[in-house]
């Protein structure tokens, strides 16, 4: 079994959607990003990467690479799905939390669980997504971007 941790974070901007864990959720602001800037998606790739010992996502999807302007990060767990397939892992938990002041996240989370167990081919059952604020502390707190935490189980396929 292996453990792995990962943290993202993105600036709020205008002109911009907000897509969170796969989702598209009403918001005044967006995050900014060279991909779609999906701070929790990108925190969940960055938790079974290291979980597997494999660097990160700026290792795997460079923000240099003009391939993955704009990549919809769902696709690129997918990929990293297609990673942690080929060296014989699979999913046995995932605990993730999302850090913002605003939106409330609570509506969303089913749907982010849905999304991201699907694309990882596990149980929803594995998958645990919370939000929370930081009480208008820091810059998520006084709404200048939203961050995530990620933390994942995998085991070897016997």
């Amino acid at each position: 079994m292996r453990i792995g941790m990962g943290y993202d974070v993105h600036k709020l901007v205008l002109g911009r959607e907000l897509i969170i864990g796969g989702v598209n959720i009403p918001h005044t602001h967006g995050l900014l990003g060279h991909s779609d800037a999906d701070v929790l998606t990108h925190a969940i790739m960055d938790s079974l990467l290291g979980a597997m010992a494999l660097g990160d996502i700026g290792k795997h999807f460079p923000d240099t690479d003009k391939n993955y302007k704009g990549a919809d990060s769902i696709k690129l767990l997918e990929a990293v799905r297609g990673i942690m397939t080929s060296h014989g892992y699979e999913v046995v938990n995932l605990d993730a939390t999302i850090v913002a002041q605003a939106p409330k996240m609570a509506p969303y989370i089913e749907a982010m669980r849905e999304i991201i167990g699907k694309t990882l081919n596990t149980n929803i059952d594995s998958i645990n997504i919370k939000a929370t604020t930081e009480e208008g502390l820091g810059f998520t707190g006084e709404e200048k971007g939203i961050s995530a935490q990620s933390i994942c189980l995998l085991m070897k396929n016997a």
